[in-house]
Parts: C-alpha cells; sequence; structure tokens
C-alpha cells in the first residue's frame, strides 16, 4: 500500500480534471451500479428504500425529522451546466406553447447569450451550472430529455444517502476543497470541480456552487408525495436544495430547503440550478 494519495484523470467539457482514489471510486461506482448502459456515464442509480428526511436541530422548515420510503431512481452526476442548457434553447427557444418562460436572458446575471442567433453560453462559463432557469425551465429541459426534476425526497435521499449525513461527503465541516460557498455575487464554479465533495452515490456538487429546483411545491413536512406537492402545473413556489457560492456553511446541509432564499418560479435566478433523473 502507498502512503500517497494516488489519483486518476477523466476528461469533461475538454478539461481534465484530476480525483482523489476515493472520489474517483465514487464516481466510477455510481457509473457502473447503473443498470441501464445508456444511462451509466451521466446519471447514478439510487436504490429503493427508507431514508431519514429532514432535521430536528436545524431550521423549523427541516422539522419533524422523519423516515421517507423513495423508490429507486437515476439522478445525473452533474448539474445541468449552461452549455447543456443552451442547447436546449436551441431547440425549444425562450419559452413553451403556454408562454412560460424558461430563462431571464435579459438579466445581467445570465450567463447563456444568443450570438450570431446561436445561443451560447459565455466564454469561460460553459461548464458552470446554469443559472437564471426558471422553476419552468428546468421542469421542461428535463421533459425535451425525457427525464423529470427530482422531488425534494429523492434529492435528498441522493446528497445525504441512509446514515443521516450533515454534508453530501458525511459530517466533517465544509472547506475549499469540498464545495464553493461563502463566495462573492455570481461567482459559480465548474460543475465537476469538487469531486472530493462527492455524495454517498458519487453525485457531485450537491453542497454549494448553485440552489438546485426541485419538483417538490414548498410544503411543511413531514414529505408526503401523494399530498398534492408535487403536482407539475407551473405557480407554487418550489423548494430548492443544496445552497449556492454565496451561501454560508448552514446553508450547504442536505437537509436546506432554501427558506430565506429568494425563488420565484416564474423567474431565474443568479444562484438557482438543477439536475434531472429518471425512473425505470
Amino acid at each position: 500500500m502507498h502512503n500517497k494519495a494516488t489519483a486518476e484523470y477523466f476528461v469533461k467539457g475538454g478539461c481534465v480534471v484530476i480525483l482523489t482514489t476515493l472520489a474517483f471510486v465514487n464516481i466510477v461506482q455510481a457509473q457502473t451500479n447503473s443498470k441501464d448502459p445508456k444511462l451509466a456515464k451521466t446519471m447514478a442509480l439510487v436504490s429503493e428504500g427508507p431514508f431519514t428526511m429532514g432535521s430536528n436541530v436545524g431550521p423549523d422548515d427541516e422539522k419533524p425529522e422523519h423516515s421517507v420510503f423513495v423508490k429507486s431512481f437515476h439522478i445525473d452526476i452533474l448539474p445541468v451546466s449552461n452549455a447543456d442548457f443552451a442547447q436546449f434553447l436551441n431547440s425549444q427557444g425562450l419559452q413553451n406553447q403556454r408562454g412560460e418562460s424558461f430563462y431571464d436572458d435579459d438579466d445581467n446575471d445570465a450567463r447563456i447569450h444568443r450570438q450570431n442567433s446561436i445561443w451560447q453560453a459565455d466564454t469561460g462559463y460553459a461548464s458552470h451550472p446554469a443559472n437564471e432557469v426558471s422553476w419552468v425551465g428546468a421542469r421542461d429541459y428535463c421533459a425535451w430529455l425525457n427525464k423529470r426534476l427530482p422531488t425534494e425526497a429523492e434529492w435528498e435521499k441522493a446528497a445525504r444517502g441512509t446514515d443521516g449525513r450533515k454534508y453530501p461527503w458525511g459530517n466533517a465541516a465544509p472547506n475549499a476543497k469540498l464545495a464553493v460557498y461563502g463566495a462573492p455575487f455570481n461567482s459559480s464554479a465548474p460543475v465537476d470541480g469538487f469531486p472530493d465533495g462527492a455524495s454517498p452515490y458519487g453525485i457531485l456538487d450537491m453542497a454549494g456552487n448553485q440552489w438546485e429546483w426541485v419538483s417538490s411545491a414548498y410544503r411543511p413536512y413531514p414529505y408526503k408525495v401523494d399530498d398534492g406537492r408535487e403536482n407539475q402545473s407551473a405557480g407554487p413556489v418550489r423548494a430548492t436544495r443544496g445552497g449556492g457560492h454565496d451561501s454560508n456553511a448552514q446553508e450547504i446541509t442536505t437537509t436546506q430547503r432554501g427558506k430565506y432564499l429568494s425563488r420565484n418560479p416564474k423567474a431565474g435566478h443568479h444562484n438557482i440550478g438543477f439536475r434531472c433523473v429518471k425512473t425505470d
């Protein structure tokens, strides 16, 4: 056995990413656990079963801690990037047939713009998590790929696993190698930049960098999948998960719901992105 940590390499978005052995094993296992070879390189399988949702020691909207059974699903290993969402805009435009807006391209914080009639990520931001995407834009992007947004319960299980951990990587306090947080306004980082912060299923970027839309309406706990909070019609304020680049350490936990975050679902926001899930 070597005392030095070994490293592995993979290419993402044209950049070489160096992974510690543990992080590399987490990601490879997440990829190979998928029963569908088409999903194996981009999605991780979260197996069915119960997990502990919420926290009795956090903000009031995280209470009470309770057990939730979640069916198996695949979830994107990486959040949707600006380059990814630009492809969607080139295919679908800025709004759907109901006139619901996908993206606030006219906001100064937007990182995707039209150049020569083609939507493109701004230079240097292609691999950063998409921002300024409305909840409808996130919902419709996932549907475009025959996927959907994760429920709040699915997102939390994917982030914390079944051992009730405080952060995706465990209970250790965050640091600059695990996540981006406490950063200046609109200073996101590439979605694959923190492999050491992977969740138990090898999923990256579930703490800090960009909050993430989920399918669930923001309602009190306990979480119940059949109480109407999963109605996918536009309208109610939705929960957001994971914290953003400008969040503090207490806001990037696996149980944080974004209680004090500005999150009008009809608009995009500088610090909210998303990822998709797929069920068999």
